[in-house]
This record gives C-alpha cells, sequence and structure tokens, in this order.
C-alpha cells in the first residue's frame, strides 16, 4: 500500500496530516529530537509498578512497551527479545526521543496524541518507511481529576498486525496507571498539607504549591497578586533542593523567597516569602493624584504560521515600544529564565509585551501570562497563537479573555493584497523604487498555493531582489517553481470563489474530507470531483 487513501479513515487522515506537515517517509526517523525526561514525574511514579507487572506478564511473547509523556518524549522503553531491542535501537527510539506525529509522521503513540483516541498501527500503515516492521497499539493515559493527558502506553511486536488482545491489556494497564495517578495526587496533597500547617506563622507569607493543589495564607494573599503567585509555580516547578530567589514583587517590594521540596508530596514544594523591610520600591503617584487608567484589554492574533502575525501585532501596538517573548526562547532559554523576563516587563508596566505562540508554551508559562491579562494592568498584553480549534486547555482559557480578535489568513486566501504585500516586502528589502512586479510575473504568483504564506513569499521577493535591482519583474526571474500561470488562466472567479471554500472547509475540518463535505452541503464524491477539477492538492 503506498497511498492514505486505501487506509482506513483514522490511518489515512493521519497519513494526510503527515503528508501536509512535509515529511518525508524514508528519511524521517533519521530527524528524530531527542530531550530530557522527568523522571521524577508523577507518570513515571503512577506507571513504574503498573510496566513492571506487564514486563513480568509479558516474558517471552516478544513485545515491547513503550510510555511517552504528553509532550510525546519516550519516557520508559522495554522490550522483551534482543531482536527488540536491536530493532528499536536501529531506529534510534530510545528514551527521550520524540514521537509527535508532526515529527516523524503516523505512529501509534504520537497518533493517539493527536487525536487522543486509542488506535493501533499495523506495518505498512506507519508512515516512516523502517517502523513499517512493526505493529503497534496505543492507549491514551488521563488523570482522573484534572483530565489532562498525561501520555500514552503503547504495546508493539515485530508483526504485520496487531493481536486483537492488546486493547484488552493495555486497556487495563491505563486504568491501573490512572488509579494510582489519582491514589498519589491524594496522598501528595495529603503530604503538602501537613507540610504547610506546620510551617504556621500568621504573619510570614507561605505558599505551598503542588501538581493541582495551591494554598496560600493570609499574610500570602495580603502580600501576593496573581502574577506573583503565577511565577512562585514556576520556582516550585523546577526546585530539587533548598533555593533562595530574590524577586520584585508587582507591588514594588523586594522580596526573598526561600522555596523547599516536600518529601513525599510529589512535584510539591513551600514558599516562605521574606519582604527586604529595608528596601522598598517607591511608587510615583499619577499627575495631581489621579489614578493611572487601566490599559487595554488583551488582545489575540491568530492564524496559520507565516501569515504575518507578529507583525499584525506590532500594528497592534499603535507607536507603542513593543518586546517579542516567544514559546522557541522558552524552550531554549528555559521556562524559568522565559518567566523571569516576564516578570521584569510586568513589572517595568510600560509598552506592549507580544506573547508569540501560546499553543507552543508549558502551561506553566501560559498560566503566568493568563494571571496578568486577567488584572488588564500595563503593560499591555498581545497574544500570538495558530489556529484556535487547535488550542489546549490552558491556551484556550487565556484567548477567551481576549474580546478583541485578529483572526489572519493564509495567503493563499488574501491574493488581492498580493501588489501591495510584494511592493512593501521589496522596501524592506532596500530594492530601488523602480523594481515592480509585471501583470505575468503576478499572475503567476497569484497561481501559487502559498503554502508557507508570508514567509514563502518574502523567500520569493528575496530571490527576485537578488537578481534584478530595477525595472520590471518578469515570470524568468522568478524561482522555476514558481513560473506556472496555468491555475491562473483557466479559473474563472466564480470557480476561484468555490475552490477557496472548499480549502476553507478543509482547513476548519483538519483535511478531513467527510466533515468538510457536510460544511459545505455536498456528498463526499462531489467533493473529491471538485478537488480534482480545481486542482486541491494540499489537504
Amino acid at each position: 500500500m503506498t497511498s492514505a487513501e486505501v487506509f482506513r479513515e483514522p490511518i489515512a487522515e493521519s497519513w494526510r496530516r503527515s503528508t501536509m506537515a512535509g515529511l518525508d517517509p524514508e528519511v524521517v526517523l533519521e530527524q528524530v529530537v531527542y530531550a530530557d525526561v522527568d523522571r521524577r514525574s508523577s507518570l513515571l511514579a503512577a506507571a513504574g509498578p503498573v510496566l513492571d507487572d506487564l514486563r513480568a506478564r509479558l516474558e517471552g511473547t516478544g513485545f515491547c512497551t513503550l510510555l511517552v509523556d504528553r509532550d510525546g518524549r519516550v519516557a520508559h522503553r522495554w522490550c522483551d527479545g534482543a531482536d527488540a531491542f536491536r530493532a528499536f535501537d536501529d531506529l534510534g527510539v530510545d528514551v527521550g526521543a520524540s514521537l509527535i506525529e508532526e515529527a516523524v509522521g503516523t505512529n501509534a503513540p504520537g497518533t493517539v496524541l493527536e487525536t487522543r483516541r486509542s488506535i493501533s498501527v499495523n506495518g505498512s500503515e506507519h508512515f516512516a518507511v523502517p517502523l513499517r516492521r512493526f505493529s503497534c497499539y496505543g492507549h491514551p493515559i488521563f488523570h482522573p481529576t484534572t483530565r489532562r493527558m498525561e501520555g500514552v502506553l503503547d504495546l508493539t511486536a515485530l508483526a504485520d498486525v496487531a493481536s486483537p488482545l492488546l486493547a484488552p491489556i493495555v486497556a487495563r494497564a491505563v486504568a491501573d496507571i490512572e488509579q494510582r495517578l489519582l491514589d498519589g495526587s491524594r496522598v501528595s496533597d495529603k503530604q503538602l498539607l501537613a507540610a504547610f500547617q506546620a510551617a504556621g506563622g500568621r504573619r510570614r507569607a507561605v505558599v505551598a504549591v503542588g501538581h493541582d493543589l495551591l494554598m496560600s495564607n493570609q499574610a500570602a494573599i495580603d502580600l501576593l497578586s496573581s502574577t506573583d503567585v503565577a511565577l512562585l509555580r514556576m520556582i516550585a516547578s523546577e526546585v530539587v533542593e533548598d533555593a533562595f530567589v530574590d524577586l520584585t514583587l508587582e507591588s514594588g517590594t523586594q522580596v526573598q523567597v526561600r522555596a523547599t521540596r516536600v518529601s513525599g508530596a510529589r512535584g510539591g514544594a513551600l514558599l516562605h516569602v521574606e519582604p527586604h523591610e529595608t528596601v522598598r520600591a517607591q511608587s510615583v503617584p499619577a499627575p495631581g493624584g489621579a489614578r493611572q487608567a487601566r490599559p487595554e484589554a488583551p488582545v489575540l492574533v491568530f492564524g496559520p504560521p507565516g501569515s504575518g502575525r507578529t507583525t499584525r501585532a506590532h500594528q497592534l501596538a499603535e507607536g507603542q515600544a513593543v518586546t517579542v517573548l516567544s514559546a522557541a526562547s522558552a524552550l531554549l532559554e528555559g521556562s524559568a529564565t522565559w518567566a523571569r523576563e516576564f516578570g521584569a516587563l510586568v513589572r517595568a508596566g510600560r509598552g506592549t509585551v507580544c506573547v508569540d505562540g501560546i499553543d507552543l508554551l508549558p502551561d506553566q508559562l501560559v498560566d503566568l501570562v493568563r494571571a496578568h491579562a486577567a488584572d488588564r494592568r500595563a503593560p499591555r498584553i498581545i497574544v500570538v497563537s495558530g489556529p484556535l480549534e487547535r488550542l489546549d486547555q490552558q491556551a484556550a482559557a487565556l484567548a477567551g479573555l481576549c474580546l478583541e480578535r485578529v483572526e489572519l489568513a493564509p495567503l493563499a486566501h488574501r491574493l488581492a493584497d498580493l501588489p501591495e504585500l510584494v511592493s512593501t516586502m521589496m522596501r524592506d528589502l532596500g530594492a530601488s523604487t523602480s523594481l515592480h512586479l509585471t501583470p505575468g510575473a503576478l499572475c503567476a504568483l497569484s497561481s501559487q498555493p502559498w503554502p508557507g504564506n508570508l514567509r514563502e513569499l518574502r523567500a520569493v521577493i528575496e530571490h527576485v531582489v537578488e537578481r534584478r535591482t530595477s525595472g520590471g519583474v518578469v515570470v524568468e526571474d522568478l524561482p522555476e517553481a514558481y513560473r506556472s500561470q496555468e491555475r491562473s488562466r483557466e479559473m474563472a472567479p466564480i470557480a476561484r470563489a468555490e475552490r477557496d471554500a472548499i480549502i476553507a472547509a478543509l482547513r476548519d475540518h483538519e483535511g478531513n474530507k467527510v466533515r468538510a463535505a457536510e460544511a459545505l452541503g455536498i456528498s463526499r464524491t462531489t467533493l473529491y470531483a471538485k478537488m480534482r477539477a480545481l486542482r486541491i492538492t494540499t489537504y
């Protein structure tokens, strides 16, 4: 089998997503990304005894077990037999490897994380060619209290088809893990509560932070804002042993925080907050004693990557200084560094902060931003995200605070703006004012699908500016792949409108042709026929 169209629907949908991500089945596993795994996580603690029991029951069967965390990283791997061990080692699939679907294509753990449903992936149904030796069954693990997905349990064998017996085996093991997650939360909360009560002292500000629990005494309530508490949660999440951190609170008060890990409370910590009595920032009253006006409500800018989201955020700032904090910097520099930088910007209380990629930020950082955005104090917050339907619970809650929302459509739906966009890009690149697109070149660019949106267009314009300094840009000046004008010549305005409507429906339903056809009021057979006629090949 070589085409996703012949697969059962969940696998076919996964193949379409993998193809749309630009993955190459032949080489995708050569680009596997590795990251550290938290060995102290509640998931591993709850799953440990269950995995040990599975290992005992699977001895001699040739099966392998994989436990994948919510970020798609392999947290545990066990194989019964040297052949299976060698097979996984040859693939580079070991602890820390990322198996998310958008990185390695259709596979049981990654596809379960994408769909939040259990699934079997048999042999050739895997997107990556080297994985087609295996058949797997993956089942999601949800925390019984928060209903947040904690990870995936997967059973794998060197076989063409997964055994139908895998489903009940994995489901039973997952149920045991989820029960242990619940029990562990209860025990952890009791230990944390005892430590909080023992800390005592009404005059000392004390905050207790657990996996799903936050407690503070009256002194802490009087001293700390919601933004301060969110920052303390970040500090608590990274405490290994006793640590001292100097902070300036949102009120301007300088404090020292002593963070202590609570034994027996997984992920739990106590934080004692002591003001520096001799050093206190002075607030500056507003002119005439008037109270400072509250800034405008936070704004959301959303759309596909490359659609000009951060550029639009700068425009919305209306001349104010803008500082951009991206999800990429949190990944590269660490969450604690990102949180401290955000806290410093909040304390400065000026300008606009653009948080780029809330759909990619860790939950703790999203909570930190949401706490400040809810207070509607300076600086103003503009958040940037991908399509709203893909936001998880935390990011969606932050987006919900934004009453002003700006949606940016893909470039393929904004072709009327193409001349102005091209002109602006040419000027930004320092091109001569005489450089311009001829009608033929503009027609060719209007014919393209532009999956990379404005980033892709800018790359094309950079190519043009490097090769022509003035005069009219003709079709031959464009990169070879962008010289076709076939679609523009043959497509009437009504056909183009129909094409745009179909692409929008497919995008809204993540490439699912059944749901897209229902939304459009046509049959799936008609949808396929129109896609062929209108040359829609990207879904």
